[in-house]
């Protein structure tokens, strides 16, 4: 064979390998293997499991190597709960519910201290904030060893994770004498009997945990309720279903009223 026919041969042989090569590489490419995502969950549940993504399945159907629920399943389900107080009758749809970013907000969760003291950390995740606040809820027990009802897995923010009362809230209570009522009384019967009138606009500003802990004991922790009676503070010889001690306020805000009483409360009130 002369050089020159070596030389032809040795480069067609070369493209055909590059040609080969390339192909391969792209079918390669083609056929990739995708990783399988990996869940956390619920892990304790003896009949079901919410995984970090929000889907609630039982725990036979969870995927053994994923620990992920099927994707078809319920996902953000909040089955058995009352979404005024963001307290669930099961701790697992607690989890789901809470995991909603409709309902809660990453950036205030991670702000939260996983307990009460200064030094405590915070959640590094939204479902560590879920499945520890769903757990674990010193606002959903009554004298420190009973649950005040079947709906005690919570998943709102602590009312004091805000820390301080907000100066701003403060700021529009000046010129306000706040007053706490007797049972039974409405803030305009309050008001009256002190020789001034109840200011229906700062009730809004009296709506607030903080500010109740401020002029009320709140014994049995702060909780959402519904009526024309709040903020109010149910007292203590109150029926137990009623919640003895604890102060109530409302989501409601077009049911702030001057004129509202209820038998078993005692009204914080603004008046002026």
């Amino acid at each position: 064979m002369s050089k020159s026919g070596f030389y032809l041969s040795w480069i067609l042989v070369h493209l055909f390998v590059l040609q080969v090569s390339s192909r391969i590489s792209a079918i390669r490419k083609d056929i990739g293997f995708q990783e399988k995502p990996i869940c956390r969950n619920t892990v304790q549940g003896r009949y079901l499991l919410s995984d970090d993504n929000g889907h609630i399945c039982d725990a036979l159907s969870v995927d053994p190597q994923s620990r992920c629920c099927p994707g078809k399943g319920e996902k953000f389900s909040c089955h058995g709960c009352n979404l005024l107080s963001q307290c669930c009758n099961s701790y697992e749809f607690c989890v789901s519910c809470c995991l909603n970013p409709a309902r809660t907000r990453k950036e205030q969760v991670l702000k939260v201290k996983v307990a009460k003291q200064s030094t405590a950390g915070t959640y590094s995740s939204v479902f560590d904030f879920c499945a520890g606040r769903c757990r674990h809820n010193s606002e959903s027990v009554v004298h420190e060893n009973a649950y005040i009802s079947d709906f005690h897995h919570c998943f709102s923010l602590p009312s004091n994770s805000s820390g301080a009362i907000n100066a701003n809230l403060e700021g529009r209570l000046n010129g306000i004498n706040v007053i706490v009522g007797r049972q039974g009384e409405s803030c305009d019967s309050v008001c009256k009997s002190n020789g001034q009138s109840c200011v229906p606009n700062k009730l809004l500003v009296l709506n607030q945990c903080d500010i109740m802990q401020k002029y009320m004991s709140c014994k049995g922790a702060c909780l959402a309720s519904m009526g024309p009676d709040q903020p109010a503070e149910v007292v203590d010889d109150a029926p137990k279903n009623l919640n003895p001690g604890a102060c109530l306020f409302t989501r409601t805000q077009s049911m702030l009223s001057c004129e509202g009483s209820h038998l078993y409360t005692r009204r914080l009130c603004p008046c002026a």
